[in-house]
């Protein structure tokens, strides 16, 4: 049988290499963002209807029989039920382990070595074109093992996708490829219609929260590189709920609108396991649609936000601002 690997603790992967699960590792000290230890009862509003129905079976039947990766799954998120059942999903490119740590991701973390599945392209191009997709969201772990980031690997996946499904819409959600802007450059040419770079928090909270590689003003030149090619829209996403203050959120979303990022996205931070950071407060449904209106005041196109809103929370919908 099997051992069941725990989360925070070391495993060996499929090819040999040392993961963490969850990608933190056990610990007792405390995380230096605030003076919160635990996250606080979960509030009414944060509940999800679980279950699924014959699309969302489709949608999962696919991901698994082409053995690809989904960040729908590794990241524990909460809207996975409603997405795949309107048959949209977010597939996860160049495996499931992350040479970075972020203490809010809960993705394994590791060292690749240079691993790439070169039939990766091939295979999520047929499960793109089995689910009949209008739109779909390919995102990769952080490859910092590779010299390029991966972006040439991600762009020949995006290129196999539209070959085989010409009219499915492709939004890339990409690592910051360490601000290489060929790097960007490669996946922006390769026919999506989306570039998305998360920026995750604010500028204070930036080191506590993130990977030590990864960066405020880093990721704020690479929405602002790939918004001057100006051949695609731009995306961003924000969490919440990690003590942040209301006028840092206002600076932020004023940082976003003059690097001219088209879409964004806010959600409520939630803890994928007791190593990862606490939640400290739970911001109230009516707090984000503020946040909304003031995003959308600012110039943004279209702002999703709420509780239970992700990167990629129903992508589709942006289908009517892209046509």
């Amino acid at each position: 049988m099997k051992q069941r690997v725990l989360s925070g603790e070391k495993y060996k992967s499929k090819h040999g290499r040392t993961a963490i699960k969850d990608g933190i590792k056990q610990s007792r000290r405390l995380l230096p963002v605030t003076n919160v230890t635990s996250s606080p009862p979960k509030p009414p509003w944060l509940r999800v209807r679980l279950g699924g129905n014959g699309r969302f079976e489709s949608v999962r039947d696919a991901v698994r029989s082409q053995q690809l990766a989904t960040v729908c799954e590794e990241s524990h998120c909460p809207n996975i039920s409603e997405c795949w059942g309107h048959g949209t999903a977010t597939l996860m490119l160049m495996g499931a382990v992350c040479t970075r740590a972020c203490r809010f991701c809960a993705v394994d973390t590791g060292n690749p070595g240079g691993w790439l599945d070169k039939d990766e392209p091939l295979r999520v191009a047929e499960s793109v074109r089995r689910m009949d997709l209008s739109y779909v969201v390919l995102t990769s772990v952080d490859r910092d093992d590779l010299l390029d980031g991966g972006a040439s690997h991600f762009a020949k996946c995006v290129r196999a996708v539209k070959r085989k499904s010409p009219n499915t819409k492709v939004e890339a959600l990409t690592p910051d490829f360490q601000g290489d802007e060929h790097a960007i450059n490669t996946v922006v040419e390769s026919g999506i219609s989306v570039f998305a770079q998360n920026l995750e928090t604010v500028e204070r909270l930036t080191s506590a929260v993130r990977d030590r590689r990864a960066g405020y003003s880093q990721t704020l030149a690479v929405l602002e590189f790939a918004a001057k090619l100006g051949s695609v829209r731009t995306k961003t996403s924000l969490m919440l709920g990690l003590g942040e203050h209301e006028k840092e959120v206002r600076q932020t979303l004023a940082h976003l609108a003059n690097r001219g990022v088209n879409f964004l996205t806010l959600g409520q931070y939630l803890q994928p396991t007791r190593n990862h950071l606490p939640v400290v407060r739970w911001v109230r449904p009516d707090e984000f649609e503020c946040y909304r209106q003031w995003a959308l005041e600012l110039g943004f196109e279209g702002v999703s936000a709420g509780p239970l809103v992700r990167s990629s929370y129903r992508a589709d919908r942006l289908i009517r601002a892209l046509d």
